[in-house]
């Protein structure tokens, strides 16, 4: 089954977030916020001269922007950090569960995403650097690119 189509930018940037480590999405929610709470300032009015009057428009809807993106860009970057975090989470468990099981029915009982999952997490474990691609193909995979020193 293909992938529905993201309906908001909000979620495409949450999905982005949430593919990088978890510490990322919190370094990137907290500098975010700064960026954003500077650009906020209120703008002070005094003396506008008829010709001033379309920067200072210019310079309030940047201003309104910055002061409702200062919220809601730390928010999805941690929203996304914490997804991060659970799906790595995820990862680990699954392997450790394949490891413990007694009989090879752990692998057989497994759908083929928890079965990509497990691989990638595996070459993660040997050293690898592993990204995972994908979920625009006809299945809807995951696609592994490895690479490990200058090799890929």
């Amino acid at each position: 089954m293909a992938r529905k189509g993201k309906s908001s930018p909000l979620e495409v940037m949450l999905d982005l977030v949430a593919m990088l480590p978890w510490w990322v999405g919190v370094v990137l929610g907290v500098v975010g916020y700064l960026l954003l709470h500077r650009l906020a300032t209120p703008i002070s009015v005094t003396g506008v001269q008829p010709g001033q009057v379309a920067g200072l428009m210019q310079q309030a809807v940047i201003k309104g922007l910055a002061t409702a993106g200062q919220y809601i860009v730390p928010i999805i970057c941690f929203a996304g950090a914490a997804l991060s975090a659970w799906r790595r989470k995820q990862r680990q468990s699954l392997v450790s569960d394949v490891a413990q099981a007694q009989s090879v029915d752990a692998l057989d009982g497994m759908s083929w995403r928890e079965f990509e999952l497990l691989v990638g997490e595996a070459f993660r474990l040997q050293g690898f650097r592993v990204s995972e691609t994908g979920g625009g193909g006809p299945d809807g995979g995951v696609d592994l690119t490895l690479t490990k020193g200058t090799e890929k």
